[in-house]
């Protein structure tokens, strides 16, 4: 009875003007970001946090407005896979498998209709996963100690690098990387400078929303601009959208079943989208067998991938919330939004600032209904986005990271950090190594550091006592074996190659 009376005060809060005004811009808004090839959900979440604290906007309000960019970049994300056979980020790739052929075939409208309501029942049946999970999981959350939580740090690090990435090598590289970011500026023990180089600005460390909006804002328009060049142009012609009820029939089972899987995939520390997406298609590839036509424009191959992908960022907030753990890339922007909001995502959460929670799982359940009105009757508008020159839209997104940025920090030399931030995400990525535990190091460092510290003052230095719970000893083993089993599983997760023209 306390989740419905609970999320009775949440559907209070999320039907205020205000509050649903913000969840229809970030539906639409989101919508635009996701369709728009290499942004994604992390990018156009980080562009759009300086507008959160240009605008004003109070705890609840800002992560409603950035959760349903979130949802709406999912959704979108779509548009281009199935249309220009470029995934809009990477979860989205394996609907380009079935979404292109599709197109090809004349059904682009088809395939774009099937792939909102995949969305639609991923999304909503994630959001009622969690509001019902999180409670749970944050009353657990309760026995958790320093040690406990040291081993939960460890096993999003190893998870993250074991699952999300292609290379551990590299993801334990980047990670190390943003943990030595995290140890810049006074020791919290003895007040002593680390790794300032005598540098005044660095003395309070590096402000997590600089290096966020640096790595995947700034970067990506050096990214973007390249890959992409200056014009924009669609692969596949839209023609009539109608709704294939038939196919949406033929593929309820399929969409459930992908989004229960993708939930849980999400729900895991660090494995995010892309998991459940690949996860989800490959299951249903699976049982449907060779006369499924996967790879051919099969209506589950489009279903399948979106119900899990949807599903999985849905299940990546339940971490976050609970134990202040990012589930995927876009939860550890989330996660730096909310602290520096001051509010700490943890158990206390719950009890300390309900509205806060309960308002944005309301909020994003009505978000869902709006995104699957807009993305079937107007998806032709969303469409067009995919005709405006990057030499026209990057721009715009410089101007609003860097005024953004300024306006929060009033700092010149914040606008140099983004800068070198930018160009470190853009060289990481050309050398291929992830961006995202990099920010995961920045976020989580110093939280890692001082349970490490808390555990070791409590046993007198005895690094035993890391192992003396049952649950810090099984995150410890579950983070090892979520590191090295990818390792010997790669040749059975490795990303199928797109369907070419």
């Amino acid at each position: 009875m306390d989740i419905f009376s609970n999320l009775a005060m949440g559907f209070e809060i999320a039907f205020s003007p205000w509050t649903l005004f913000l969840a229809v811009i970030g539906c639409f808004l989101g919508t635009i970001i996701g369709a728009l090839p290499g942004l994604g959900p992390s990018n156009g979440v980080a562009i759009m946090i300086p507008l959160t604290f240009t605008l004003g906007l109070d705890a609840t309000a800002a992560l409603v407005l950035l959760t349903s960019i979130y949802y709406g970049a999912m959704y979108g994300g779509r548009i281009s896979s199935i249309l220009l056979n470029i995934p809009g980020d990477e979860p989205a790739l394996m609907t380009t498998l079935d979404g292109y052929p599709m197109a090809k075939q004349g059904r682009a409208g088809d395939a774009l209709v099937i792939s909102g309501v995949a969305s639609f029942v991923g999304a909503l049946l994630a959001t009622i996963g969690l509001a019902f999970l999180a409670p749970m999981l944050s009353r657990i959350a309760y026995q958790f100690g320093p040690a406990e939580y040291f081993a939960l740090y460890l096993l999003a690090f190893s998870t993250l690098g074991g699952i999300s990435s292609n290379n551990q090598a590299k993801a334990a590289l980047a990670s190390c990387f943003g943990l030595m970011i995290a140890m810049i500026g006074l020791d919290p023990n003895s007040g002593m400078p680390r790794l300032t180089g005598g540098n005044l600005h660095l003395m309070d460390g590096v402000d997590f929303l600089v290096a966020i909006v640096g790595l995947f804002a700034v970067s990506e328009v050096f990214f973007f601009i390249e890959s992409h060049g200056k014009s924009g142009a669609l692969g596949v012609k839209l023609d009539k959208v109608t709704v294939p009820w038939r196919d949406i029939w033929e593929t309820k089972w399929t969409m459930l079943r992908s989004s229960v899987l993708g939930f849980i995939a999400g729900v895991l520390p660090g494995a995010g989208a892309s998991l459940g997406s690949f996860l989800t298609y490959m299951m249903e590839k699976s049982i449907a067998g060779e006369k499924g036509g996967f790879g051919k424009g099969a209506v589950k191959g489009v279903a399948a991938p979106e119900a899990g992908n949807n599903a999985a960022a849905g299940g990546a907030l339940v971490p976050m919330l609970t134990l202040g753990v990012p589930g995927s890339g876009t939860t550890a922007v989330l996660l730096a939004v909310l602290m520096t909001l001051n509010i700490t995502p943890g158990p206390t959460l719950f009890t300390d600032r309900p509205d806060v929670v309960w308002g944005l799982i309301a909020s994003l359940l009505i978000s869902n209904f709006v995104l699957l009105a807009m993305n079937v009757p107007m998806v032709k508008i969303f469409v067009k986005i995919l005709q405006v020159p990057p030499a026209v839209l990057m721009p715009g997104v410089t101007m609003i990271s860097f005024v953004g940025i300024y306006s929060l920090t009033g700092s010149y030399f914040d606008l140099l950090l983004v800068v070198g931030f930018g160009v470190m995400g853009y060289v990481l990525r050309k050398l291929d190594i992830p961006t995202v535990p990099v920010i995961m190091g920045i976020l989580l460092g110093n939280a890692m550091e001082k349970s490490l510290r808390d555990a070791m003052v409590l046993s007198d230095g005895d690094w035993t006592y890391l192992f003396g719970s049952s649950i810090s000893t099984g995150l410890i083993v579950a983070a090892v074996l979520g590191f090295i089993a990818p390792i010997f599983l790669r040749r059975f997760l490795t990303k199928p190659q797109r369907v070419s023209d």
